[in-house]
């Protein structure tokens, strides 16, 4: 399946890409510079923690001081040896032996790691390491622990020569461990004396990179309040711009819902002129002129009808209408009018529904049949063999909630992922040869997404080229509890006015015969007295000559209409007449005409059929008695069914009616309407044949509603379907749902006769 036509390229779905170049702003810099700042002064700290430790750790100067501790040690060792070398003094060996003790413990520490480190790779450190090894190891045969020798003066003697020697090697590495350790302490004094430089200058550094940052965030400051006041500024203008667009897209909108019921009116002239010249004995080729001004502007006023349905939705004056639909009487008026162009291309046409869906759903069900009619009239346009698919089922909705969905699938041209994406979009198109062979306005399909969206639900859509499409229409599910009959008050025959007001002046203006009957009968009944009008001329004449205590005004007439009709009666200089209560009646329930009704000046709406009890509680409203109907009374049961074919007689409608009036008197209207059946059928081919659309519409809703007052469904719906496509179905087509209803005028008219309803013995009149 593909869109409709387009004459032009598509719009580009998005804007220009904008590239964006980087630069660095000041204040970007200045960051980058506090954060390499910032980096360097941590890295400062980090190698003082490090020069820190390290000095704590290896403490070179207790190293200095240690091997300072073993040349001292070593001049009070050589002193002791001198004095116990003295004859005059006695020798103390305890003395001698502590001295040398304590001497060689001071050299113990000289072999350390620490002294190591210190002393690594000097020759002042290991060459006199190896001199006092020799020496101690002669000292200890003399004054070591084992002493193998007795200590006299001659082996100190002996041992003097030795030790003296050891002076100057003693001298020269206590010189180079305090050098070394000099060495290093200038050194660490020397970097941390840098490393306190470059922290103050990083110090320094900082302070200024603070500072103008901070300026740098006060100008920004500063650059912000200006800027939030352009935009105030800005966002006032943009708001008055808005307010401008939003009126101007609604003069706009206003415009095209003016023009477009403007103009259909000279179309139905256009349209009538263009029927005349079939008769006037033109040739083949004049006729072919004709059947294709005749189709162009059929298609014209198609586009109309799509803009005014654009307008609405844009404008967001298109509002819904909801009320208690019948699913399986819904989907016959669909098929009723898809059949015939499904079966014109030789396509089967399937309807199916889940025998679980409750019987009635609250819906608009004008908007619900318009979605549906756009989904089956593009399936079958881009299906040239095969079926044309129509499911309805429950499903479950992404929020958890029920919902109803309507598939469609066909086993058309199908269409690749590209023509999906841009599916429903204003005026664009799938297959161009193809959506130009069979036009379209290009609005279609988003104005049934619109609707669809606008009822909380969504069309979506799939696709295989070659194969086929389907789409899924779903909305929620409101579900209308059945509603109980209402036990009849009265016997068949009598009376049903029970309990309401006092006998009432009752002017019905309607222009069908049958109706009218109809109406007599009921009011009767009730104890009212009737008086008809044939249009709305007469209606507005009849109250301008006598009184009426209430309007019953049917909305499609000749000469002039129900609205117009009020307009006139509103303006009347009578105040009794001017504010005569007004009763819309009309097949046609849903909201558009409801507005038209209440602006126009009515006081309330009644919808066809017309029950006893509807009527009788629309008038206790008006006119006081006791409480208004129930939802039981609005609301009269339907048999239950699950065929799609509507089912020849309404049994409970019939019920209704019986109650209303007496039994001859209803056989005496079924006739009537029977025997008036065959010119009504001379009058709608008359009107096809001519190409009066109006005329077609009128009498297909005249007929509509004298058949559900009688309960004959079948006929009903037939003609429903004629006052619905008589603006925009082929005429072939019309022909077909005129012959369908002449077939179904006789079976109904069996039907009756079957049922025993047309049998009667005396009525007068």
């Amino acid at each position: 399946m593909a869109t409709e036509a387009h004459r032009g390229p598509l719009a580009p779905t998005g804007g220009p890409r904008v590239e964006r170049s980087w630069r660095p702003t000041l204040l970007g810099l200045l960051g980058g510079v506090l954060v390499l700042v910032l980096a360097a002064a941590a890295l400062v700290q980090v190698r003082q923690f490090a020069l820190l430790k390290h000095s704590v750790a290896s403490q070179d100067d207790y190293v200095a001081l240690g091997i300072y501790q073993v040349e001292v040690e070593y001049y009070r060792l050589r002193e002791s040896f001198l004095r116990a070398q003295k004859p005059a003094v006695p020798l103390d060996r305890e003395a001698l032996q502590l001295r040398y003790d304590i001497w060689v413990s001071r050299i113990g520490l000289l072999r350390n790691e620490r002294t190591a480190r210190l002393m690594v790779g000097d020759a002042d450190y290991e060459g006199p390491l190896h001199m006092i090894d020799a020496f101690i190891a002669r000292a200890d045969e003399v004054l070591g622990t084992s002493r193998p020798k007795p200590v006299d003066a001659a082996a100190l003697a002996a041992l003097q020569p030795q030790l003296d020697a050891l002076a100057r090697p003693i001298h020269s590495l206590s010189l180079s461990a305090a050098h070394r350790v000099s060495e290093q302490i200038a050194e660490r004094n020397q970097a941390v004396r840098q490393h306190n430089q470059v922290g103050l200058l990083l110090t320094g550094f900082l302070l200024l990179l603070v500072l103008a940052i901070g300026a740098l965030a006060l100008r920004q400051m500063r650059l912000l309040r200006e800027r939030q006041q352009t935009l105030v500024d800005l966002t006032a203008h943009l708001r008055e711009a808005r307010q401008q667009a939003e009126a101007a897209s609604e003069a706009k909108s206003v415009f095209l819902a003016n023009m477009s019921h403007e103009i259909r009116t000279p179309f139905h002239g256009l349209l009538g002129m263009l029927s005349l010249l079939r008769d006037t004995g033109l040739n083949a080729r004049q006729v072919d002129y004709l059947r294709t001004a005749t189709e162009s502007a059929d298609h014209l006023l198609t586009i109309l009808n799509d803009v005014l349905d654009m307008s609405l939705l844009e404008s967001g004056r298109l509002t819904l209408s909801e009320e208690p639909v019948d699913l399986r009487e819904l989907l016959r008026e669909v098929e009723s009018l898809m059949r015939p162009q499904a079966q014109t291309k030789s396509l089967a046409l399937h309807l199916d529904a889940d025998p679980g869906l409750p019987e009635k759903v609250r819906a608009d069900r004008t908007r619900v049949k318009q979605i549906l009619f756009n989904l089956l009239s593009n399936a079958v346009k881009f299906s040239d063999r095969g079926v044309v698919v129509l499911e309805l089922r429950r499903v479950t909705g992404d929020g958890g909630g029920a919902q109803l969905e309507f598939v469609v699938t066909d086993t058309g041209i199908g269409m690749d992922q590209a023509t999906l994406a841009r599916l429903f979009k204003r005026f664009s198109q799938g297959d161009e040869s193809r959506s130009r062979r069979h036009g379209g306005t290009g609005l279609g399909l988003e104005i049934s997404r619109s609707l669809a969206r606008l009822m909380g639900g969504d069309v979506t859509a799939t696709s295989v080229p070659g194969e086929g499409s389907s789409f899924s229409f779903r909305m929620p599910l409101h579900e209308v509890a059945p509603a109980k009959p209402a036990a009849p008050q009265t016997a068949p025959g009598a009376p049903t006015g029970t309990g309401g007001p006092g006998p009432l002046r009752v002017l019905v203006a309607e222009d069908h015969p049958v109706n009218r009957q109809y109406m007599e009968a009921l009011l009767q009944g009730m104890g009212h007295e009737p008086f008809f009008a044939g249009n709305g001329v007469e209606a507005v004449q009849a109250l301008r000559e006598r009184r009426f205590d209430v309007v019953l005004m049917d909305l499609h007439m000749p000469l002039l209409d129900g609205v117009g009709a009020t307009l006139s009666i509103r303006a009347l200089p009578d105040g009794a007449a001017a504010t005569v209560p007004i009763i819309a009646l009309t097949a046609d329930a849903f909201a558009q005409t409801r507005e038209r009704c209440l602006m126009a000046g009515m006081n309330d709406f009644l919808a066809k059929p017309v029950s006893p009890e509807r009527l009788s509680a629309m008038l206790r409203r008006l006119f006081g008695g006791p409480a208004g109907e129930t939802e039981a009374t609005r609301s009269l049961p339907s048999s239950p069914t699950t065929d799609l074919a509507p089912p020849l007689l309404d049994h409970d409608t019939i019920e209704t009616a019986q109650r209303a009036m007496p039994r001859e008197r209803l056989a005496y209207l079924l006739r009537s309407f029977f025997e008036q059946g065959p010119d009504l059928v001379r009058r709608l081919r008359v009107a096809l044949r001519d190409g009066q659309a109006l005329d077609l519409r009128v009498n297909a809703h005249a007929a509509h509603g004298a058949a559900l007052n009688f309960g004959l469904t079948a006929l009903a719906h037939t003609a429903q379907a004629l006052h619905e496509g008589a603006t925009h179905v082929p005429a072939h087509e019309v022909a077909r749902l005129i012959e369908r209803y002449e077939q179904l005028l006789q079976r109904s008219r069996a039907a009756c006769e079957a049922e025993g309803l047309l049998d009667a013995r005396t009525v007068t009149e």
